[in-house]
């Protein structure tokens, strides 16, 4: 049966479990020299709207790591951009290929896709989610700390798309999540009621940065003005300021803390640069780790779900 990851929502707690048990195997078979060739004859495709250096190359990287291969489609360069109907495309590449990774603005767009493909399709990050992204993570967090449970996270910034999929992962595997947010840079009401109807229990959101840290097994960050909102980047310099992740937010948290980030990085803005250089980042692993999710996602979904 098809299975789609648009936003996290479509996957129980043993989903979860399950994908970061097949990515910790995977990166042990890589590490340890294996090339695997189950994917030999698959193909992924990528339409990817907005630019990408780690998402794209991760996915490229996952699928011919496992012996299969990848068609990168921009959307300027395919019939959709003359008006043919979403729901024709999705259906006609459902005939060529084996799963679709979709980068873009609009969610509803992704959803979309999803309706009408025939093979899985995957969020590779929209204006609303970005999915794979916090599953990467996460399975950082398994690798530093031994596990989640019990592991304090503190989101620090914008209530963007990010923050959006870590209160969906945390409705479904009961993390301590507290997010520290500017007054009018709140995650959306939606996606907090969402969560709250799935857990039973509130996200509990600040605007206080020292509080939402204090105690912190883990800071996460992200820029302050992602793609799309390069004109507001002034104003959002002077608003987001006290939420700088810098060494006296980190005197705040747990001595053994661990600093992410998921890139690319401002630094000076929202981290700083010693932060990010310094021995409580985790931030290249954490890269590294979306390759490996990636391979978990795309076997999962391509070969375990037929």
């Amino acid at each position: 049966m098809k299975k789609d990851i648009v936003t996290l929502n479509e996957l129980e707690k043993e989903d979860f479990v399950c994908l970061f048990d097949l990515a910790l195997e995977l990166k042990k078979r890589e590490k340890m020299g294996v090339l695997d060739t189950f994917m030999a004859g698959r193909i992924l495709g990528l339409i990817f709207d907005k630019h990408s250096t780690r998402t794209r190359v991760s996915f490229e990287a996952a699928m011919h790591k496992m012996g299969g291969s990848s068609i990168y489609m921009s959307p300027r360069d395919m019939q959709v951009a003359r008006a043919e109907p979403v729901k024709d495309t999705a259906r006609v590449l459902s005939r060529y290929i084996d799963a679709l990774a979709i980068r873009t603005y609009s969610q509803e767009l992704i959803e979309e896709y999803a309706r009408y493909s025939g093979i899985p399709v995957i969020n590779a990050l929209s204006d609303k989610y970005h999915p794979c992204q916090v599953l990467s993570d996460i399975l950082t967090i398994i690798e530093k700390k031994g596990g989640y449970e019990g592991v304090r996270i503190a989101w620090v910034g914008d209530g963007n798309n990010v923050a959006h999929s870590w209160i969906m992962a945390a409705a479904a595997l009961d993390l301590d999540l507290v997010l520290g947010c500017p007054e009018g840079y709140m995650p959306d009401e939606d996606v907090l009621e969402a969560a709250e109807k799935r857990s039973g229990k509130q996200v509990y959101v600040t605007n206080d940065p020292f509080e939402a840290v204090s105690g912190a097994d883990v800071i996460y960050t992200d820029v302050w003005a992602s793609m799309g909102q390069e004109n507001e980047h002034s104003q959002r310099l002077a608003v987001f300021k006290p939420f700088q992740v810098n060494q006296a937010l980190l005197d705040a948290a747990s001595d053994d803390v661990i600093v992410m980030h998921c890139l690319p990085a401002h630094r000076g803005e929202e981290i700083t640069d010693d932060i990010l250089e310094g021995p409580h980042s985790v931030v290249w692993d954490q890269a590294e780790n979306k390759m490996h999710i990636h391979k978990a996602v795309l076997k999962s979904l391509i070969l375990d779900n037929r």
